[in-house]
């Protein structure tokens, strides 16, 4: 029985691990939960589980630190959205606690602070991204050394098929009509981008440790093959599931144990799955990022945040779909060539590049 302590609990990513705790409650049990600000919710969820810790945001990163002293998890589920997740990644791996990991941002901004916390407390960082999950379980099955190359499958987002020339004209609502998953309007819009895809290729460099030649993306529009890896001789492996976050969250939550689930099994018959190369002078915000984690520094610190700031700003009407590449190009453009050696620095370079974002809004 392990102990789960759920960060955002009532996102897409918190919801669905709740319901691996209602389904599986001989293998898990909620002993925290936290939502930013949906406090009717949040009372709910803790008296359906009977939960002894809950908080929101409000009480900020002290009252954190005390549930998770009160609650003593074995494993805690980051679902927090954005930057936001940084910090309390940092609390839990700090206490020495195994840290299923949906908060990309974490590795994205800080990979090198976070993977020398988690070895120093001798606790793990278990990939919840479907897309990262897919590789951690194919890598421990192939043997690190076997492997020769990543390679990330991509839905395509809703404008996998549109024109160039149409993009500039897709409004709001057309870009949260995601074809395959069900998620927050910013990650969707990332989605849509592909700027999502260029963050997990960022996420997958830093995780894996290996340089971005090494990864390829390629859109799967069907979701149902979540990653591949190829090894040395050339043959390739795939983690095929239906397209729902339940798969991945479970085996962070499980691992290094396989469990039976409630899950209905993956059926071969009466599917199809095509593959293409990205467009990506049409969608550049994966260039960017690939760019980015070849330059190393705090560029994925800037790519991150420039498209935070972008996202929203499409969102709330300020700016149009391609507007959002040409934030963050803007904001690449600075020197970002220095590596942040804290976390107060990873927080300033931060800073630095959203008001960067804003000032180009």
């Amino acid at each position: 029985m392990k102990h789960v302590l759920v960060l955002g609990c009532t996102g897409s990513i918190g919801t669905s691990t709740l319901d691996i705790l209602r389904n599986m409650p001989g293998d898990f049990k909620a002993v925290g939960l936290t939502a930013h600000s949906s406090k009717d919710k949040l009372a709910a969820l803790a008296a359906e589980f009977a939960c002894p810790g809950v908080l929101t945001s409000e009480t900020g990163m002290n009252g954190l630190t005390q549930l998770i002293e009160q609650t003593r998890p074995d494993i805690v589920v980051n679902g927090i959205a954005g930057a936001a997740g940084l910090e309390p990644s940092r609390i839990v791996l700090s206490h020495g606690i195994d840290l299923a990991l949906a908060n990309k941002e974490t590795i994205v901004m800080a990979a090198s602070l976070i993977q020398s916390l988690a070895k120093e407390n001798n606790c793990r960082i278990l990939p919840v991204d479907s897309e990262h999950s897919a590789i951690f379980n194919l890598i421990e099955r192939c043997g690190k050394d076997t492997v020769e190359s990543i390679i990330i499958t991509a839905s395509g987002g809703p404008f996998r098929n549109l024109p160039k020339e149409k993009l500039a004209a897709v409004t709001v609502q057309d870009a949260l009509k995601h074809p395959t998953w069900n998620m927050g309007k910013k990650i969707t819009i990332d989605s849509a981008t592909l700027a999502n895809k260029g963050l997990e290729v960022i996420e997958a460099c830093r995780l894996f440790h290996v340089p971005t030649n090494r990864i390829q993306v390629v859109v799967h529009p069907q979701s149902l093959i979540h990653s591949l890896v190829r090894t040395k001789d050339g043959v390739m492996y795939a983690q095929i599931s239906e397209p729902d976050m339940k798969h991945p969250i479970v085996a962070a939550l499980s691992w290094p144990a396989v469990l039976q689930t409630y899950m209905k099994p993956f059926d071969l018959f009466d599917h199809d799955m095509t593959f293409y190369k990205p467009r990506t002078d049409d969608f550049p915000l994966l260039q960017y990022a690939f760019d980015a984690a070849a330059s190393g520094g705090a560029y994925t610190i800037a790519y991150n945040a420039a498209d935070e700031i972008a996202a929203w700003a499409f969102l709330s009407g300020k700016i149009g779909f391609t507007d959002i590449a040409s934030v963050v190009r803007s904001v690449l453009e600075k020197d970002w060539t220095a590596e942040p050696a804290s976390f107060e620095e990873v927080f300033a370079y931060d800073e630095r590049a959203r008001n960067l974002a804003k000032e180009y809004v």
